[in-house]
């Protein structure tokens, strides 16, 4: 067992909340128990998720796509799916956890570099909240592929526009597609990212862009699964991924 506070206490301090300019709330987002036994930990937030942290016995979620979001483009209201979810939440005294840019952007177990680790790249240099990093050799653009989708576990969406081989790879998880001009900036021949957009496929054809869009929820499920492991040396508690699989 381990006091809610020492862990959210220790979670901010580790992923550096205070050095990011996020739209979303990181850290806590949602206060239950006191006392935790039990983590569940997720990409993004849903029903099904607090279902299952219900049926385990949970007593904090974690995740990276949490549930409150700044936006001045839409009101807040506490209705529809958006009122369901915290309701499971509040009703069950479940702790809602939630760091996004921070888990993006860590050095050593964010999912940009988690990414860096799976396919044996070398970082060379941090990028906005991604990383540019080095192979240590050449590949053919088709064994780079082959090497993501096993690696990562996806099936990539591919947008071959430069050049045949790869060394130098820029990695951006999520949706960064229209960071895409960063490629060229940084010597790289390939970005990875997670997304992709209408106009970005032309701009990526005209300026001679390599991009790999991995898949949005693909991308970003290694910091939080990186954490289990963080927090069961750091505390007394059980901890469980769950992998609630999304295709974009």
């Amino acid at each position: 067992m381990a006091n809610r506070d020492e862990i959210l206490n220790y979670l901010n301090d580790l992923l550096n909340v205070t050095e990011f300019d996020d739209y979303c709330v990181n850290g806590m987002q949602v206060e239950g128990k006191e006392d935790v036994k039990k983590i569940v930990l997720g990409v993004s937030v849903s029903q099904r998720l607090f279902q299952q942290a219900i049926e385990k016995n949970a007593d904090m979620i974690l995740v990276h796509h949490g549930i409150f979001w700044k936006s001045d483009a839409q009101p807040f209201s506490l209705t529809g799916i958006f009122r369901e979810r915290l309701a499971l939440l509040l009703k069950n005294d479940i702790n809602l956890l939630a760091y996004h840019l921070p888990l993006d952007a860590h050095p050593e177990f964010g999912n940009n570099a988690m990414i860096m680790k799976k396919l044996n790249i070398k970082p060379i240099k941090p990028v906005e909240i991604g990383f540019l990093g080095e192979l240590k050799t050449k590949i053919k653009w088709d064994e780079f592929i082959n090497q993501i989708n096993e690696k990562i576990e996806t099936e990539s969406q591919v947008f071959h526009f430069g050049t045949e081989y790869v060394q130098k790879v820029l990695i951006l998880s999520g949706g960064s597609s229209r960071y895409y001009f960063l490629t060229k900036e940084n010597g790289a021949d390939v970005f990875i990212g997670g997304d992709i957009k209408e106009n970005i496929v032309r701009e990526l054809e005209e300026t001679n862009v390599n991009y790999i869009n991995a898949w949005h929820y693909n991308t970003e499920k290694f910091g939080v699964q990186a954490l289990v492991e963080i927090i069961t040396k750091k505390f007394a508690v059980r901890c469980e991924f769950i992998d609630i699989p999304n295709p974009v």
